[in-house]
């Protein structure tokens, strides 16, 4: 495994390098995936009563069908814990290996806006715990519950639980992916305004595609899409694209 190092975006990398570079990230990831794995499953009890605290207090014993059910359970919720808490180190990783292959003035652009992906991603995995989880669970309990004996098996409860904390996560990155996309100079902010319409109707299909059945969770889940994409806008308009530099902007003799 070699060691990594910062690459310069006018240093020539042969393919063996960039293979090696990879390679190294990737089992540097997966290190820290598995000893965050380990961290999880030694307090697997801890995160089971935290994913379970949303539930009504009826429902919080939760049900298994098989002998390894309650093993196999844990360890899927123990690794989306993982995932979940190894998000930011592994999103760095993907950035460090991709940002040489930007120009100084694209980096510049990008860099400010890499420390707020972690942030990002906790805010929406908080949100996605303390308000759409509730919401989406006393609907989806209280809905013709005198019509049926409702019971929650571990799996799939234990799987709800984690897709929607991940969805929350990824959803919040939504002023992230503008600004860049702005700071690079391939949306503008008049181009934002005008397809606003548009914006709209695809954070609307975005909320029907995040797991949760429910009209309830589908709102709640909206709501946050279309205040992040106006807030990308303001912060789109106040930061704007990276100016041209003194250089770019004097005349070439040609034009004289």
């Amino acid at each position: 495994m070699g060691k990594l190092k910062p690459v310069s975006h006018d240093e020539q990398l042969s393919l063996v390098d960039h293979l090696d570079e990879l390679r190294s990230r990737l089992i540097y990831s997966i290190i820290f995936l598995s000893v965050a794995f380990a961290i999880c499953f030694w307090q697997s009890s801890h995160i089971l009563d935290i994913a379970a605290a949303p539930l009504p207090e009826k429902y919080q014993a939760l049900i298994v069908l098989a002998p390894t059910e309650a093993f196999m359970t844990t360890v899927t919720v123990c690794a989306y814990a993982a995932i979940i808490v190894s998000a930011p180190f592994l999103s760095y990783q993907i950035f460090a290996y991709v940002l040489p292959a930007f120009s100084p003035r694209e980096r510049r652009a990008i860099l400010p806006l890499l420390i707020t992906i972690p942030v990002l991603f906790v805010v929406g995995c908080v949100f996605a715990y303390f308000v759409v989880l509730p919401a989406a669970i006393s609907f989806l309990l209280n809905f013709n519950d005198d019509q049926f004996a409702i019971q929650l098996r571990a799996r799939e409860y234990y799987s709800f639980f984690s897709m929607t904390l991940l969805a929350g996560g990824i959803v919040f990155e939504l002023p992230i992916v503008i600004l860049a996309l702005v700071r690079l100079r391939i949306l503008s902010v008049e181009q934002l305004r005008k397809n606003r319409r548009y914006a709209y109707l695809i954070c609307a299909i975005l909320a029907a595609a995040l797991p949760g059945v429910d009209p309830i969770s589908m709102l709640i889940e909206t709501v946050p899409l279309l205040v992040l994409y106006e807030l990308s806008i303001l912060l789109a308009r106040g930061i704007g694209a990276p100016k041209e530099s003194a250089e770019s902007q004097i005349p070439s003799i040609q034009e004289n």
